[in-house]
C-alpha cells in the first residue's frame, strides 16, 4: 500500500515532503526522523513492523530527498529550523509518538524540549549526548571531504566508520546514495557538525530537564560512536528514561541482520504499547535469534 504524500509548507519558508502511512485500525501515529544525508527511505526497514500497529509519517528534511526540488537551498538550515519543522509536522498530523535516528536525535530532543503537548512517548535510537573519542575523529575527517563536496570520500568514510556493520548490499546502497548527494547537501552536513560541535553539553542537558514525557534510549552494543554507556548521562536530567542495549549491533541496528531487527522491534514496541514505566532502567534485550544479514 503506498503512503498519501503531501509537501507541507513550513511558516512559508521550508517546504517539506512527507509521506502519511496510514492504518484504519491504528489508534496512535508515529513520526521518524531521520538522520544526515539520510531520506525516507532510511526507514524502509522499520517501517515493516511500524505498520502493522501504527499510522507511520516520514519526511526529507527540506535540504534532502524529495522535499529539494521545493526548496532554494541559499543557506544551511539550523537544528533549531529542523526542531521547529518537527514540531509544525507533529500538529499536522496529529501525532502521539515520536522515533529518531542518530543525529535526528538533536532535532528531535531539542523540539521535546518544548513539550508539545501531543507527544505522549519518544523513542531515541543510536544517539549520544556525549561527543567521544571515535565520534571527534570521525566528524573531523567528515568535515573535510565535505567541505570538498567529495562525495566519494563521504560515503567510504561513512561505510568504514559508523556504517562498518551493515551487510555488503546495504553498503553499496549507502555509498551509492551518499556519493551522489547535490554539494549543497555536503555543505549542509558540514554546517551541521559545526554547530553540534559548538553545542554546549551541560546547557543542553539543563535545556532537556524540561522533558516531561517517557523516554527510551536504544543503542547497539558494538556501536563505538554513539556508545551505549555515554547515553547514561541523560538519566541524571530526565525524569523518565529508560535504556536498552542491542545485543551484536553497531550503529545501524536494525539494518545489521535480523537478530538486531527483531531486538530492536520488541524494545520499541514494548515501550510504546504497555503502560509506561515510570523510573529510569537500563537492561539488555534477550538475544534469542542468531544474526542473519538482511
Amino acid at each position: 500500500m503506498k503512503p498519501a504524500t503531501a509537501v507541507v509548507d513550513i511558516h512559508r519558508t521550508f517546504k517539506v515532503h512527507t509521506e502519511f502511512y496510514a492504518n484504519p485500525s491504528a489508534r496512535k501515529t508515529i513520526i521518524l526522523i531521520n538522520g544526515s544525508l539520510a531520506t525516507t527511505a532510511a526507514f524502509a526497514q522499520t517501517l515493516k513492523y511500524l505498520r502493522p500497529q501504527f499510522n507511520v509519517v516520514l519526511y526529507d528534511q527540506p535540504y534532502a530527498g524529495q522535499s529539494k526540488p521545493h526548496n532554494r537551498h541559499s543557506r544551511p538550515i539550523s537544528k533549531e529550523d529542523e526542531a521547529t519543522i518537527l514540531l509544525e509536522l507533529i500538529e499536522a498530523f496529529k501525532v502521539d509518538y515520536l522515533l529518531s535516528f542518530s543525529w535526528g536525535g538533536v532535532a528531535a530532543m531539542l523540539a521535546l524540549a518544548q513539550r508539545p503537548a501531543r507527544i505522549e512517548k519518544a523513542v531515541i535510537t543510536s544517539f549520544s549526548p556525549l561527543l567521544n573519542k571515535a565520534m571527534l575523529d570521525y566528524l573531523a575527517r567528515g568535515m573535510v571531504c565535505l567541505q570538498a563536496a567529495d562525495g566519494e570520500q563521504v560515503g567510504q568514510l561513512v561505510n568504514s566508520t559508523i556504517g562498518k556493520y551493515l551487510p555488503s548490499l546495504f553498503k553499496r546502497f549507502n555509498h551509492r546514495h551518499i556519493s551522489r548527494l547535490d554539494r549543497h547537501e555536503y555543505l549542509q552536513m558540514h554546517a551541521h557538525i559545526n554547530q553540534v560541535l559548538q553545542l554546549d553539553n551541560h546547557g543542553q542537558m539543563q535545556c532537556l530537564a524540561t522533558i516531561d514525557i517517557p523516554l527510551l534510549f536504544i543503542n547497539g552494543d558494538r556501536d563505538e560512536y554513539t556508545a551505549a554507556q555515554d547515553v547514561r548521562v541523560f538519566a541524571e536530567y530526565l525524569s523518565d528514561c529508560q535504556f536498552v542495549i542491542i545485543n551484536n549491533a553497531g550503529h545501524f541496528l536494525d539494518m545489521e541482520h535480523k537478530g538486531a531487527c527483531l531486538q530492536s522491534q520488541t524494545a520499541l514496541l514494548n515501550f510504546l504499547q504497555p503502560p509506561a514505566r515510570n523510573n529510569c532502567s537500563y537492561h539488555r534485550v534477550p538475544n534469542q535469534h542468531h544474526a542473519i544479514a538482511v
